[in-house]
């Protein structure tokens, strides 16, 4: 996946249950058969190594309650095995998001170290997921220099920064309601781009499917394996959210999270003090992060403020790669040097907005954005009431005060224009034992308890795989062997370990 992509339980009524048991077993509207139907083709020209990959367009329903009914495409890439005799099947992945597209990961994923062995077992089939990318995408129309910063809400210091941001919110949710003349966004879900999925193992005609997802992908291949456990293969998930969606107690335990990431980071900056001057010992960090973020609170930097600050050092705790720039950042901040911290901003490639551009110029995320948003609004009953909001971020900023105030922050979901269409889909034990979870102990963006959440719901279908590692991926995307070895033995093997397994560091 991106590393850089993020990332309220829902109450259903006996109604809605009731829907969720109906859509649940609603078949893939492509015909089960051993032929591949697809028209392949080269992939777009703006997908990184798709000259080394096959693309075609597979039509789904808009609406699985209408399987007749209005159809859009969905755009899969392939990067073929060339073994015959090893081939096993196909695997389909996912990098995340929700929002992130994902046609260029096949070639992604293996140029940065996929065994040979697993690229010879499995075709891999990389995917734009229902709108996003080449996957007939939404909008909500977003421009360079509007207020609106991406995925995370702001860090709020009060109350009234909570109100400021609920308008701000509620604003970005009627845009991308205005913005949504086709009625896509209702019917963009995580239970019905796994339908995709399953609709996409039809078409490729193979009998099971195997998937590999990473942070918000564990999302939707927990959904996956939860809707079509016999058809699902071999299921990986890695940095895992917790559950079928990104709901708010999911966007809340980043406020946890963030605190033994900042103690890696601290710990890294503390042995290099005399090159960037952020504190000698991990205390000195700490306090150095708090004083400068409260300066910029008073005094931004340019569009520098203490809430950009914060979020900047989230992004940055994804991976140890990113840990020098943000301390060049640091020091441009301290130093009130705005054009120096322009240009590290650009090379963290950060996705956020800060307000430079010409009046109008669209947003290189707003796809990203849109995307995410419709997902994550649809798919859980998020809190409508502002006074939720305020006692929580308050409760979040007293209890975790490096970034709670952000975790527990109003966003446009609670002003969202429909209302799920569908309750959360459930993670379902009753299945065969397919499912292997893949953890950091130190991952800022899905921290542990995500992979217990899944752990626990799927039970025996399941074993976890716990990483004494740091960082946003585990599996290639990290670099711990146990890990690799693991997980790669699972996917040409196809058996579990016999029980959890600890990596050591």
């Amino acid at each position: 996946m991106s590393r850089h992509r993020i990332a309220v339980a829902a109450v259903a009524t006996a109604a809605a249950a009731g829907l969720a048991g109906t859509l649940a077993v609603l078949p893939a509207t492509a015909q089960d058969s051993t032929e591949d139907s697809l028209t392949w083709g080269a992939c777009p020209e703006d997908v990184t190594g798709g000259e080394r990959m096959e693309c075609a367009a597979v039509p789904v329903p808009l609406d699985y309650t209408d399987p007749g009914g209005q159809t859009i495409d969905v755009m899969i890439s392939r990067l073929a095995s060339t073994d015959p005799e090893a081939r096993q099947g196909a695997m389909l992945l996912n990098p995340g998001g929700p929002g992130g597209a994902g046609l260029d990961q096949p070639t992604g994923i293996a140029d940065l170290g996929l065994p040979a062995s697993v690229t010879d077992a499995y075709d891999l089939i990389g995917m734009d997921p229902r709108g996003v990318g080449h996957s007939t995408p939404v909008s909500c129309g977003f421009t360079a220099e509007q207020a609106h910063r991406g995925n995370v809400p702001p860090y709020a210091v009060d109350d009234a920064a909570v109100e400021a941001q609920a308008a701000l919110a509620q604003g970005v949710a009627e845009q991308c309601a205005a913005k949504d003349t086709d009625g896509l966004m209702p019917h963009m879900t995580t239970a019905n781009t796994a339908r995709d999925i399953d609709t996409i193992r039809a078409a490729l005609g193979e009998e099971e499917l195997s998937f590999y997802g990473a942070s918000y992908g564990s999302v939707l291949g927990a959904a996956y394996a939860s809707l079509f456990p016999e058809t699902s293969g071999r299921v990986v998930l890695d940095s895992n959210v917790g559950g079928t969606a990104l709901d708010y107690e999911g966007q809340r335990r980043w406020g946890s999270g963030f605190e033994p990431n900042f103690a890696y980071f601290a710990a890294w900056a503390a042995e290099r003090d005399s090159a960037y001057g952020l504190g000698d010992t991990p205390d000195a960090v700490r306090d150095t992060y708090f004083d400068l973020a409260e300066r910029l609170d008073a005094a931004p930097v340019g569009e520098y403020d203490g809430a950009l600050f914060r979020f900047i050092v989230f992004v940055s705790l994804y991976g140890e790669d990113s840990f020098g720039g943000a301390a060049r950042l640091w020091q441009s901040l301290d130093a009130g040097d705005e054009a120096a911290a322009y240009r590290l901003f650009d090379q963290l490639d950060v996705p956020a907005a800060t307000g430079e551009g010409t009046e109008g110029t669209p947003s290189p995320y707003d796809n990203a954005w849109s995307a995410y948003l419709a997902v994550t609004c649809n798919d859980s009953d998020w809190p409508e009431d502002l006074a939720v909001y305020l006692e929580a971020t308050a409760a979040d900023r007293e209890a975790h005060p490096m970034f709670g105030g952000a975790g527990a922050n109003i966003t446009p979901c609670a002003f969202w224009a429909n209302d799920p269409v569908e309750p959360q889909i459930p993670i379902t034990d009753e299945g065969p034992a397919n499912v292997l979870i893949v953890q950091n102990a130190l991952d800022v963006a899905t921290p542990l308890a995500g992979a217990e959440i899944n752990r626990e719901a799927f039970g025996d279908r399941a074993r976890l795989v716990t990483v004494d590692g740091f960082g946003h991926g585990a599996y290639v995307y990290g670099t711990n062997a146990c890990a690799l070895n693991t997980t790669t033995a699972f996917l040409l093997g196809g058996e579990l370990p016999g029980s959890d397994v600890a990596c050591a560091a």
